[in-house]
């Protein structure tokens, strides 16, 4: 396959990849959805992800119909690596894509869902313990034996469970005895990949493995250099007063066993017997030496090598399991991780249906309200909430969502957006409890600023053509009102509505213009969000869980409100006091009253 083949890669981009990588390792770094190669081979982070999750999710990809949507999903697997147990994990996060297949989607649940439950399982002692190894396998650059000593690691913290089988059928003892000869070795032979078939003669011994070899290392070291240090040699003997040739002879091997603890006999039969002069015999016998001990090293690197490969070539099998189980367990406990830290569930799945108990915004930091919600066919209308919350009614194709400013609409739009994208990667959702159909395309689409023609009609161009294609949509939009005038948004939407139930699709319409509003067909219902006042620091108080079947109020009387306690200068307040009367002077002052105690009091 070319590479100009894949999404997002150019004559450019290709041959930058080329000549970093090969056409064949970069063609496998795609397929493997590896980003750190694409980086390391010039290409931003952000590029190679965005090339790789189109590569390997294409069809999936395409759930994510609007740029909302797509930042959303960014959010999520931004959020999700923050958890990452090694670099290649959170690389290996951020290019999750929805999946097309309900099977899938259910095996990586199950994955995600077994880590999540080991990783409760671990005392605080043992998850320390689990981070640290995976910290040292990243920092050692993924080695071979990294990657066995954080595989012990892992089998010794008891994580067990279907996604940890693997893990679990290692075999400890030889890892163990494996962990010394791929320290004392690199190169080929300590390539897992390589191992029983490596040549000896291609590895590297490590310094530490064998006594003999680092023995004979230093002495060659040592021979090396003097080697081109012929006449300090000379002038070091001839300073010992040597009186004749053959004492001279004899100094020098005396000198050089002194200074590289080289045995004498050695020196001896390295020593040339035909020197012209002292210089020649030096050299001689130095150059020499060098060569004899560099075979001697040679030779001891072979058999030191052919040693450790047999004890690599025992553990072969798990050395190669334990490489593949850590790489993988590395991204299923990072997942589980985050599912634990954000005490995310397991959704179930219907045909046609989304709706949540007790759901929270991952985005959204503090203490925050859950809400429950949901539109289309699902059972949690069938169920009792102990927590007294109104289950949402089961049937409906689209809701208007209407209520107080700064009431949770938009958020609840976001948090409807992230359990239909979590789910559809087979990842838990935060809510209590979810059901959640498979949808071909999701649009999201929050509340624009600008009021003009061009914004009305990208946003047209941008939510009405997913809902008008084949398959299955659901839709997110955030008041229209915001990019056109009143009277015709409304109109607008009520086009909206009804073509979201002609095409059978699901939706949720954010809206202040419910009121205006022609007949929804039978199919869509109104709900509503309600603010409940003003606290002691006038802040408004909103009940974030809708009502279903019930328009909201926006309540101006309570912003008035507060504008007029805060005020301070007596014309500005005299100001905001007349708006007060247009609104309700009434309602204002109870609004004030009610402010001076409120159930937060108690």
């Amino acid at each position: 396959m070319r590479l100009e083949d894949y999404w997002g890669i150019g004559p450019k981009t290709s041959e930058t990849l080329v000549e970093a990588l090969g056409t064949e390792r970069a063609v496998e770094a795609i397929e493997s959805a590896d980003v750190r190669a694409l980086s390391d081979a010039g290409l931003q982070r952000g590029r190679a992800t965005r090339i790789l999750r189109r590569a390997n999710g294409k069809a999936g990809m395409d759930v994510l119909a609007t740029g909302d949507a797509r930042a959303v999903y960014d959010e999520l697997l931004s959020l999700a690596a923050e958890y990452a147990l090694t670099a290649h994990a959170g690389d290996r996060i951020r290019v999750l894509t929805p999946l097309t297949d309900r099977e899938a989607i259910e095996d990586r649940l199950t994955e995600v869902m077994t880590a999540r439950d080991a990783w409760e399982g671990l005392s605080e002692t043992e998850r320390d313990r689990v981070v640290e190894a995976f910290r040292a396998y990243d920092e050692a650059g993924a080695t071979d034996r990294a990657a066995v000593e954080a595989a012990i690691t892992l089998r010794e913290a008891g994580l067990s469970g279907e996604a940890f089988d693997t893990l679990a059928a290692l075999d400890v003892d030889a890892l163990r005895d494996a962990v010394g000869a791929l320290g004392g070795v690199r190169g080929s032979l300590g390539d897992a990949a390589n191992v029983g078939s490596g040549d000896p003669t291609e590895a590297t011994i490590a310094t530490g493995a064998d006594e003999e070899l680092d023995r004979r290392r230093e002495r060659l070291e040592a021979a090396r250099g003097l080697e081109n240090a012929a006449f300090d040699v000379i002038d070091a003997v001839r300073d010992g007063s040597a009186r004749d040739f053959e004492a001279f002879r004899a100094g020098v091997v005396e000198h050089l066993a002194s200074e590289t603890g080289i045995e004498p006999a050695t020196i001896r039969s390295a020593a040339p017997d035909d020197a012209l002069d002292a210089a020649d015999f030096v050299s001689g016998t130095l150059r020499e030496l060098v060569s004899e001990l560099e075979a001697d090293v040679t030779e001891r690197e072979e058999a030191v090598a052919e040693t450790l490969q047999a004890r690599l070539a025992e553990a072969g099998e798990d050395v190669t399991r334990a490489v593949e189980a850590v790489s993988a367990n590395a991204v299923h406990l990072s997942l589980g991780r985050f599912a634990a830290e954000h005490d995310l569930r397991r959704p179930r799945f219907v045909d046609d249906g989304i709706a949540v108990r007790n759901a929270r915004n991952l985005f959204i930091t503090g203490d925050v309200q859950p809400v429950t919600y949901g539109i289309g066919t699902h059972g949690l209308a069938d169920v009792p909430d102990l927590s007294g919350t109104e289950r949402p009614p089961s049937g409906d194709r689209v809701s208007v969502l209407t209520g107080a400013n700064s009431g949770g609409k938009t958020t609840l739009l976001e948090t409807l957006c992230a359990v239909a994208l979590l789910a559809s990667m087979g990842l838990p959702v935060p809510a209590e409890e979810a059901e959640v159909g498979t949808f071909d395309r999701v649009v999201f689409h929050r509340r624009h600023a600008s009021f003009n023609a061009g914004v009305l009609e990208s946003t047209l161009k941008s939510v009405v053509p997913p809902l008008v294609e084949e398959g299955r949509t659901l839709m997110l939009v955030d008041e229209f009102e915001a990019i056109t005038e009143p009277g015709r948004a409304a109109d607008l939407l009520n086009g909206l509505v009804e073509l979201t139930v002609e095409r059978d699709a699901l939706g949720v319409y954010v809206t202040h213009l419910a009121e205006d509003l022609s007949p929804l067909p039978d199919a869509a219902r109104i709900d509503g969000i309600f603010a409940e006042g003003l606290n002691n620091d006038l802040e408004l108080r909103v009940d974030y869980q809708p009502r279903y079947g019930t328009i909201g109020k926006s309540t101006p009387e309570f912003i008035v409100s507060r504008l007029v306690a805060n005020a301070t200068d007596r014309g500005v307040r005299g100001g905001f006091e007349h708006l007060a009367a247009a609104v309700g002077e009434e309602a204002v002052q109870r609004t004030l009253s009610d402010a001076r105690w409120s159930p937060d009091d108690d």
